[in-house]
């Protein structure tokens, strides 16, 4: 008899093809809108695209990942991290050089207000694919940290030009979205409500200071490497709260 193929696997293969292709299309299409990237890239929303897609063929195994569930859990620390990651790599560069270039508002391509809330938009976009749809379904498999990490590792590999730079840059990157998904991840385990507008309040938060405080989009490696390392420092206090109850439970069973 035949084995029956994983009911995860189908849907997140759909899922990320359609997500790479549609981004490739819409990276295409960019430069004719004539829409500054810093202020919104429709690439971001190729893994919406992606979820559609799904939607169209498991209609119900998608309204089910979306809806995640009614625990609130510690939204306001998921919010406030983005805060520490950067907080952590302006501390590192001021460390190294004794100064932080940062980048005044008024010199964005929008007034600052809009910027924001285009990049809210646009993080929504990237979010409802990778932490509302892929994230709970690879869960079903893989578990909660596994899962993190695996979706870490290809929202990495989906912003394709960081490989275009320094190994070292493409590293502290990876690392990043490692990390930011680990986090995430295991903040799912308590947060099952309004999952996307927490996740894309990250992601807005995020972007917004990497877009002030660091000046990783000129291919510079220590403001990378520094994010990297700070997203992994922030994200350790998660992962070992998520191990503390698995180990007690196991010395109260011996």
């Amino acid at each position: 008899m035949q084995e029956e193929r994983p009911s995860w696997l189908g849907p997140a293969g759909l899922f990320l093809t359609v997500s790479f292709v549609a981004s490739g299309l819409l990276l295409v299409v960019q430069p004719f809108t004539g829409l500054p990237g810093e202020v919104l890239e429709l690439v971001q929303f190729g893994p919406a695209v992606g979820v559609a897609a799904v939607a169209l063929v498991r209609p119900s195994l998608v309204r089910g990942l979306l809806a995640g569930g009614g625990a609130r859990g510690p939204r306001a620390a998921v919010l406030l991290s983005p805060l520490a990651i950067a907080a952590l790599a302006v501390a590192g560069t001021l460390l190294l050089h004794g100064s932080v270039p940062m980048r005044s508002p008024g010199s964005l391509a929008a007034p600052f207000g809009v910027v924001a809330v285009a990049q809210f938009v646009g993080a929504c976009g990237e979010e409802i694919g990778w932490r509302c749809l892929l994230q709970p379904l690879l869960r079903t498999r893989f578990g909660a940290l596994g899962s993190s990490v695996a979706v870490g590792l290809l929202w990495g590999a989906w912003h394709v030009q960081v490989f275009a730079q320094a190994p070292a840059y493409a590293a502290g990157f990876l690392a990043a979205t490692v990390a930011m998904s680990v986090l995430l991840g295991l903040a799912w385990e308590r947060i099952g409500a309004h999952r996307l507008l927490i996740a894309g309040g990250f992601h807005t938060l995020m972007n917004l200071g990497m877009l002030l405080f660091l000046n990783e989009e000129s291919g510079a490696v220590e403001p990378m490497v520094l994010f990297g390392v700070a997203s992994a420092l922030v994200a350790l206090p998660w992962v070992l709260a998520a191990r503390r109850p698995a180990r007690t439970d196991r010395l109260a069973t011996t």
